[in-house]
């Protein structure tokens, strides 16, 4: 199976090509950036997919992080794979921003638990916690710092994400210390390629999950009628 797998969710804008089949990446791509990926996306697709000696048609599938994470940058990223899935007649599928964080983690093989934590500004975070086996511990959600360190009861963690040093800062000296933190400021797109590949396009579709309405709100237009009065 030929995966495309696109991350543009958070402070990375990233691309590449997984083949299941051979179990590598035949291309990547990645940049920090805090804006622009608009630009940087397609023309990164392009350079990728011609990195791999791929046309589009070839592709079995494609995924795509679809938050939470920016606002903006989730509408790069989902547009672009539904776009190209619309036009190659290939499923596209979405994975959750944790999720691709924590996949990294769980693939090494170790018993501690994971917690995946994005920074949801405000002294908030997105947050959730799996085992050292995937299974889920914590679902998703939104909490102040405090709430999700003291949602964390299942011994010493591993924390991933790019609000993993925000809960390091703050993690309490009388409870068991995190067993590493990796604070990174997007996931790896080699996992989210994976999580792409074994993910069902019924189940998980190319579209934002949001666990809080986002900050940015379109301008609300006044009614024709009110504007000639107050023009």
């Amino acid at each position: 199976m030929l995966i495309l797998a696109i991350d543009t969710a958070l402070e990375a804008c990233a691309a590449a090509v997984l083949d299941t089949d051979a179990g590598e990446l035949l291309a990547q791509e990645s940049l920090l950036m805090k804006r622009g990926h608009a630009e940087a996306l397609m023309p990164m697709i392009a350079r990728v997919m011609q990195s791999a000696n791929l046309a589009f048609m070839a592709l079995d599938r494609i995924a795509v992080t679809v938050g939470p994470g920016s606002f903006t940058g989730l509408r790069v990223g989902i547009s672009a794979a539904r776009g190209l899935a619309l036009a190659a007649k290939r499923p596209a599928v979405g994975l959750t921003t944790l999720s691709a964080y924590a996949a990294a983690i769980v693939g090494q093989g170790r018993a501690a638990p994971v917690i995946s934590a994005i920074d949801a500004r405000h002294d908030h975070v997105y947050f959730q916690i799996v085992a050292g086996d995937g299974s889920q511990l914590v679902r998703p959600k939104v909490a102040s710092v405090d709430e999700a360190i003291a949602a964390s009861e299942f011994g010493a963690p591993h924390l991933v994400g790019n609000a993993a040093k925000i809960l390091a800062e703050r993690w309490p000296k009388d409870v068991p210390q995190p067993v590493a933190v990796d604070a990174q400021a997007g996931p790896d797109i080699t996992w989210v390629a994976w999580l792409g590949a074994a993910a069902d396009p019924d189940a998980t579709p190319a579209r934002p999950f949001y666990l809080r309405a986002p900050d940015a709100k379109p301008a609300v237009q006044k009614p024709l009628a009110a504007q000639a009065v107050t023009s």
